[in-house]
């Protein structure tokens, strides 16, 4: 019998050691022992990222345990591990980061998950992977955090106006054209052989045929010179006889033409400016020295004193230069009145051939029917192949419609023509980033600097950075949902809430916005309201809310929940 007790209580205490020296020191890691950061996670520059605080309690880690933890975002139809960190015990040769047995252990992971849609309505965890020497220990995943703020995924390169390649029309345009009349050496007489030069004789032509025609306007300036050698006395006295008998040809010969043109008559004593030009583009020797003379000097007696001394070349001067500047130079500035919006809209209908590529490009701007404007455009690109501005227009109205593809192609055959044009490469940018191409979008919207536009599509790569102070700067005063998102990403509701109200045809996203703005100022009507409009717009917002956790808050609220019915 004493045998028998003895064996059983050999075998018990046997059993009790075993159990003892089997059993595990890893015990399931409270969630009080977890911070994680942000709270939601957050959507920025296309990553959730997280910082997870973690504390092992003192007399957690076993001396001989390995534990290996990684975030994992799970949701929806599949789940998304982040980067893994390892720990080990005291008495473990690895590489991990050793935590003491008996005072524990803080430390920091960091990591980040690529963003998809489906991350929105999610739950984090983190899991652990632990053994104790070569045996595996069962430690149960943690959760540590609900849902992603995704509010900068609303960001759409496709709302964006894209740039119109501007024509250059101008209904007013006024012409200079100029003659001149050279007068001998101290000398105010006119000489028949200027008169009848062909230049000054078709400039006569030009001024009576500007009279005759209906649309255009002319008036003339008489400006006489004297060039600058001499003194200033006997010059003022020899420009203005020269401006007097000018003046008086001039009216006689438009008396015969019957031409009422007004001139107006002016004349300067020593033509110093005039002086400077010719001399500039002249090859005369020691250019550079007579231009510092007359840079260092004022005194028009000085200059010419001083001029002089440079012996070598004031006789080339004198030969070539100062003649021409004795002279009257006669200029008809001639005003052409170009076709009225109603002309150019019909003849842009019946008889395109009829416009200028300029009146034709300013046609279509002339009316808001998005056909009406691919029509013109179409007929651009017909009658002026090699004009990039017909191709890239066209892209435009195609653009607004949503035919991304067709768009591009019209665009790419506009920087086919010339690759510089900077519109056609900022809707390059919009195509790129509307198709995800965040480098490609770069690469084309670095050219598009002179671009109307070019701050949008600069907000645009800037939230996509998750730099929203940046973007909202950029944005400016553009009443657009993108530069609202941009404002609420860098917490200016007011200018967000002006922005949005600002919107001149706002959509199903304006309303969402504005409900957000809403929910972050703690306006509960604002909220309720705004999701019904947006809703009204797009019924497919009203799962968005439910799944959004801007609106978390309010998801066991009555009329949040009627607001989405």
């Amino acid at each position: 019998m004493k045998k028998r007790f003895y064996l059983v209580l050999t075998l018990a205490v046997m059993a009790v050691a075993c159990f003892t020296s089997c059993k595990s020191n890893l015990k399931p890691l409270a969630s009080d022992y977890i911070q994680a950061e942000p709270q939601p996670l957050e959507l920025i520059a296309g990553q959730v990222p997280v910082t997870i605080n973690v504390t092992f309690p003192a007399n957690w880690f076993d001396k001989k345990a390995t534990v290996v933890v990684t975030p994992v975002l799970r949701y929806n139809g599949g789940e998304s591990a982040g980067s893994s960190y390892v720990f080990q015990g005291e008495k473990v040769a690895g590489n991990g980061q050793t935590i003491s047995q008996k005072n524990g252990g803080n430390v920091v992971l960091k990591s980040s998950f690529a963003y998809i849609p489906a991350m929105q309505k999610s739950e984090l965890y983190l899991a652990f992977k632990a053994q104790i020497g070569n045996k595996p220990v069962d430690l149960p995943a943690v959760k540590i955090g609900d849902g992603v703020l995704a509010t900068a995924a609303l960001l759409s390169a496709a709302t964006e106006a894209p740039a119109i390649a501007a024509d250059k029309f101008q209904r007013v345009t006024t012409e200079a054209y100029d003659a001149n009349l050279l007068f001998l050496i101290q000398q105010a007489d006119l000489r028949v052989s200027e008169l009848k030069k062909a230049d000054v004789t078709n400039w006569k032509s030009t001024v009576k045929s500007a009279e005759l025609a209906p649309n255009q306007n002319v008036d003339i300036e008489i400006s006489a010179y004297a060039s600058p050698d001499g003194g200033y006395e006997l010059n003022e006295k020899l420009s203005e006889k020269r401006e007097a008998n000018t003046k008086k040809y001039l009216v006689s010969e438009l008396k015969k033409e019957k031409v009422s043109a007004p001139i107006n008559a002016k004349y300067t004593a020593q033509d110093w400016d005039g002086f400077r030009r010719l001399v500039e583009k002249s090859n005369i020797q020691d250019k550079d020295l007579i231009l510092r003379v007359l840079s260092m000097y004022s005194d028009s007696e000085q200059r010419e004193r001083e001029i002089k001394n440079i012996s070598a070349v004031y006789s080339t001067l004198a030969n070539e230069i100062l003649p021409q500047l004795r002279r009257s130079r006669l200029t008809a500035n001639v005003e052409t009145i170009g076709k009225s919006d109603a002309e150019i809209t019909v003849l842009a209908a019946s008889n395109p051939r009829a416009l200028t590529v300029e009146e034709l490009l300013y046609a279509a701007t002339l009316t808001p029917v998005a056909a009406q404007k691919a029509t013109i455009y179409n007929k651009v690109i017909d009658l002026f192949p090699n004009d990039p501005r017909g191709y890239n227009n066209l892209g435009v109205v195609q653009y607004a419609q949503g035919k991304i593809s067709a768009a591009e192609d019209l665009f790419k055959k506009a920087t086919n023509i010339t690759s510089s044009l900077p519109e056609a490469n900022l809707n390059l940018g919009y195509v790129a980033l509307a198709n995800g191409n965040r480098t490609q979008a770069e690469q084309y919207i670095s050219k598009a600097a002179n671009a109307q536009g070019f701050g949008n599509a600069q907000g645009l790569l800037s939230v996509l950075d998750g730099n929203y102070a940046k973007a909202a700067q950029s944005f400016g005063s553009t009443a657009s949902n993108n530069a609202a998102l941009s404002q609420i990403l860098s917490k200016d509701y007011n200018k967000a809430s002006g922005t949005l109200n600002a919107i001149a045809n706002p959509d199903a996203t304006t309303d969402y916005l504005k409900a957000i703005v809403g929910a972050r100022t703690n306006n509960l009507s604002q909220v309720t309201s705004n999701l019904k409009h947006a809703i009204a717009k797009d019924s497919s917002f009203a799962t968005k809310a439910l799944n959004d956790v801007e609106f978390a808050k309010y998801l066991k609220d009555s009329s949040f929940l009627n607001a989405l019915k």
